[in-house]
C-alpha cells in the first residue's frame, strides 16, 4: 500500500502566524482567547473568542488583499509555510500530479457579512463585482491551487467542525489511490463578524467569559465548562506518496494513516456515542494498528456540557483499559474552536509529539468532572517517550465524525 507522508505543515491562528509560534504557545500553555472588541460583537452578545491580530500587508502585497476575504488570507498563509517548509517546489513537479483538499464551515463570511450589511443596513445596492468569488466556500481552496499552479485533484469540504480533517483523510486516500503524487491539505475559518457571532449565539452553546480572566473561558472536561469559544485561522498540510518525498530527500514529519468517517444520523447538534466509536475503529482498522498503541489523542473536547461527556465514553469504549494511560487533551482550551479549520490546526497539534515528545495540556483545566474519566494532561504540556501513533478526533453539527490517525517515520 502506497504510504502518505506528511512533509510540511504551517498554521496561523490566535496561537501565532507560523508553526513555531503555534507549537511554543501550546507547549507554554498560552491561552489566545481574549475579551472581544465592540466594533466586533456589537449587539451580539458575545464576549470573547479567540481572534487573530492580523495585519493583511505582512503578508500580501499592494492591494492583492483587498480582493481576497480574511479565511482565504489565512489559507494562503498556512499553505504558503507548508509548502515553504516542505521544500516541494511545485515548479520543478508534475503540477497535474499536486492537488488540494480544503475545508471550511462559513467560507467567506467577513464578505458575505459586509454584503448583507451594505444591502440592508444602508439600502446600498452598488455590490462589490468580486463578493460571489470571494464569499463562496470553495474560495479558499481555490486560491490555494491558483497561487501555486496546482492542477491535481481538487476537492472543498464543508462538514462543519469536521471539514478539514476530512480533507485530510480524503487526501490521503487521493494519493494512496495514485491519482496524485501531493497534496496540500487542510483548513480554515474566519467568522467574527456580527451576524455569525449573532447566530452562534443563539445556538446558546458559547462560553460566557470568565470573570477574572477572559483568557481561560474555554474549560474542556472541567466541572466548570460552559461552552465552547470560538476562534479563527488555518492550518495546512503537505502530503505526499512516501517514495516521492523520498526521492527528493523531504525530510518526513510522520505518516498519515488511518481515517475513520461515519455519520450519527441521530441529531442536527446532539453527539452520539455510537457513531464517534465507529469513527475511531475505523481510524484504527485502516492503520492496522490496535488500540493500545496509540500514545495521544488530541481530543475534539468543545467544552459543551454534553459533549465532552460523550467523548470521554466514546474514547473508553473503544480502547478499554488503555483508556486510563493514553494521555488525552483539548487545545481548543488554547486555540478556541476553528470549526471547519480545527481538524487541520488539531492535526498540526497532534504531531507535535512526533518531533519533541511534548504533549499539549488542556489549559484551564483545573477541576475535572469525574464524567470525563479519560487520562488528562491538564494545565501543563507533559513530556513523554515519542510515542508511535497519534489521534485526533474531529466530531460535528450534523452528525459527521472524523478521526485522523499518524504515525511518526
Amino acid at each position: 500500500m502506497r504510504r502518505v507522508a506528511v512533509t510540511g505543515i504551517g498554521a496561523v491562528s490566535a496561537l501565532g502566524n507560523n508553526l513555531q509560534e503555534f507549537h511554543r504557545s501550546l507547549g507554554a500553555a498560552r491561552c489566545g482567547v481574549r475579551e472581544l472588541p465592540a466594533e466586533v460583537t456589537m449587539g451580539s452578545g458575545v464576549k470573547v473568542g479567540a481572534l487573530i491580530d492580523w495585519n493583511p500587508a505582512a503578508h500580501f502585497k499592494g492591494p492583492e488583499a483587498s480582493i481576497l476575504d480574511r479565511v482565504t488570507q489565512f489559507a494562503l498563509t498556512a499553505a504558503g509555510e507548508a509548502i515553504a517548509s516542505s521544500s516541494l517546489d511545485p515548479a520543478s513537479k508534475d503540477r497535474n500530479r499536486i492537488g488540494v483538499y480544503w475545508g471550511t464551515g462559513m467560507g467567506g463570511a467577513n464578505t458575505l457579512d459586509a454584503s448583507y450589511a451594505a444591502v440592508y443596513g444602508k439600502n446600498d445596492w452598488r455590490m462589490r463585482p468580486l463578493s460571489v468569488v470571494m464569499g463562496m466556500n470553495n474560495a479558499a481552496g481555490s486560491n490555494v491551487a491558483l497561487k501555486w499552479g496546482l492542477r491535481g485533484p481538487f476537492a472543498n469540504f464543508s462538514t462543519a467542525c469536521s471539514s478539514s480533517a476530512m480533507a485530510i483523510g480524503e487526501a490521503m486516500h487521493v494519493i494512496r489511490s495514485g491519482r496524485a503524487d501531493a497534496v496540500v491539505a487542510g483548513g480554515s475559518e474566519a467568522l467574527f463578524t456580527p451576524g455569525m457571532l449573532t447566530a452562534w449565539q443563539a445556538l446558546r452553546t458559547l462560553a460566557p467569559a470568565d470573570t477574572a480572566d477572559a483568557a481561560a473561558s474555554c474549560k474542556p472536561f472541567d466541572k466548570r465548562r460552559g461552552g465552547l469559544v470560538l476562534g479563527e485561522g488555518a492550518a495546512a498540510l503537505v502530503l505526499e506518496e512516501e517514495s516521492h518525498a523520498r526521492a527528493r530527500g523531504a525530510k518526513i514529519l510522520g505518516f498519515i494513516s488511518g481515517y475513520g468517517n461515519s455519520c450519527d444520523a441521530v441529531h442536527m447538534s446532539k453527539p452520539d456515542r455510537d457513531g464517534q466509536v465507529r469513527a475511531m475503529h475505523e481510524a484504527l482498522a485502516e492503520a492496522g494498528l490496535a488500540p493500545e498503541a496509540i500514545g495521544y489523542i488530541n481530543a475534539h473536547g468543545t467544552a459543551t456540557i454534553v459533549g465532552d461527556v460523550v467523548e470521554c465514553e466514546a474514547i473508553q469504549a473503544v480502547f478499554g483499559d488503555a483508556a486510563a494511560r493514553i494521555p488525552v487533551s483539548s487545545t481548543k482550551s488554547m486555540h478556541g474552536h476553528l470549526l471547519g479549520g480545527a481538524g487541520a490546526i488539531e492535526m498540526a497539534a497532534a504531531l507535535m509529539p512526533f518531533s519533541d515528545g511534548v504533549i499539549p495540556p488542556t489549559a484551564n483545566l483545573e477541576q475535572p468532572d469525574p464524567a470525563c474519566a479519560v487520562r488528562h494532561v491538564p494545565l501543563k504540556a507533559e513530556r513523554v517517550e515519542i510515542p508511535r501513533a497519534v489521534m485526533s478526533n474531529s466530531f460535528a453539527f450534523g452528525g459527521s465524525n472524523v478521526v485522523l490517525i499518524a504515525e511518526r517515520e
